[in-house]
């Protein structure tokens, strides 16, 4: 019979550096959805844009409009001047997706 004991200890600061580097991330792209959205977002007053910044934890990664009309406007809004209007964030996301995650990346460098 062969028998191994086998003990690893994390490194605590390696651990909590990754940590810090998820957090950075999950900020950056919660940011720059809101920051590329904004030329989507229709635009009557400007209270539906400020919403999203206001209704959002920045690192949540969750980005939440909170205008009581915001839900009819993302799926019924009508397009204005070629940008602004309904699926706004689809719409911005086709367009930037590649830009988001490449400064993602970075934040890990």
């Amino acid at each position: 019979m062969i028998s191994f004991q086998a003990s690893f200890a994390l490194n605590r600061a390696a651990v909590n550096q990754r940590k810090q580097q998820f957090r950075n991330a999950q900020e950056y792209v919660d940011h720059e959805v809101l920051r590329l959205s904004e030329p989507f977002v229709p635009l009557k007053t400007g209270k539906l844009r400020q919403s999203g910044w206001a209704g959002t934890k920045i690192g949540s990664g969750v980005v939440k409009y909170t205008a009581p009309y915001a839900k009819p406007r993302y799926y019924k809004g009508r397009a204005k001047n070629g940008k602004q209007g309904k699926f706004w964030f689809s719409r911005m996301k086709s367009g930037n997706k590649e830009k988001i995650l490449n400064g993602t990346r970075r934040t890990f460098s």
